[in-house]
């Protein structure tokens, strides 16, 4: 005789609430005390330096940029250096960090508007900033909070966008409407600080593929965690 075919009852998820503020904040406490000394991880000592790093890590990892850069601004230390500098010459100091020539056109091409709009000088301004070539507002958001200190807005790269989707902090999968959803959840005084956790984060625990959830301190909280 057949046994009769048991089933296994279903595992429900947890309840998703919106997000709120306080919620965000205890986030964002959480990660500031496993990472007080988040920050940018590309190198650069001025704003025109970290706009050309900026540049160079669109699908390339910082740790390469950094291998990359010291040349760069050896041989071009300022946008009117920059500006004239011949592609050949230019492509072959980037090459490593992939998609060379296109990047080494955006590269010449922001310095040349440096020269011409703005005397050499980077604007600490997000509509001047996108304005220049090879410059979205991701980059701008780069410049702007750690050139300049301001909070004008959120980067969002992947990093953000995995961890904001996890922690369902939204659900949006565009760089600007995630920017818009987390925008509203944090004070505009930890804009900046948040990316710079968020993608600490992603780094060392919340990976793409493997997300070491058993050692997270979201993961009480985090309706993705894999426990």
């Amino acid at each position: 005789m057949k046994r009769p075919t048991v089933k296994k009852p279903a595992v429900k998820k947890p309840t998703v609430k919106k997000p709120t503020m306080k919620h965000s904040a205890m986030l964002f406490d959480r990660l500031l005390a496993l990472y007080p000394d988040a920050h940018c991880a590309l190198d650069f000592t001025n704003a025109f330096q970290l706009l050309c790093a900026t540049i160079l890590s669109a699908q390339c990892t910082d740790k390469r940029v950094n291998l990359v850069t010291p040349a760069l601004f050896a041989r071009y230390p300022d946008a009117a250096a920059l500006a004239a500098a011949k592609p050949e010459e230019l492509e072959e100091l980037i090459r490593s960090t992939g998609f060379f020539r296109s990047k080494a056109k955006s590269l010449i091409g922001m310095a040349a508007a440096l020269v011409e709009r703005h005397g050499g000088e980077v604007p600490a301004d997000m509509e001047a900033l996108t304005a220049l070539p090879g410059v979205g507002r991701k980059t701008a958001n780069v410049i702007l909070g750690n050139a300049f200190g301001r909070n004008d807005g959120i980067v969002v790269d992947t990093h953000v966008t995995r961890l904001s989707n996890r922690l369902a902090l939204t659900s949006e999968s565009d760089a600007v409407k995630i920017e818009q959803a987390l925008v509203p959840l944090f004070p505009q005084e930890r804009w900046t600080m948040l990316s710079h956790l968020l993608i600490e984060h992603g780094r060392q625990v919340c990976d793409a593929r493997k997300p070491r959830c058993g050692d997270c301190v979201l993961s009480d909280v985090c309706p993705s965690a894999l426990l």
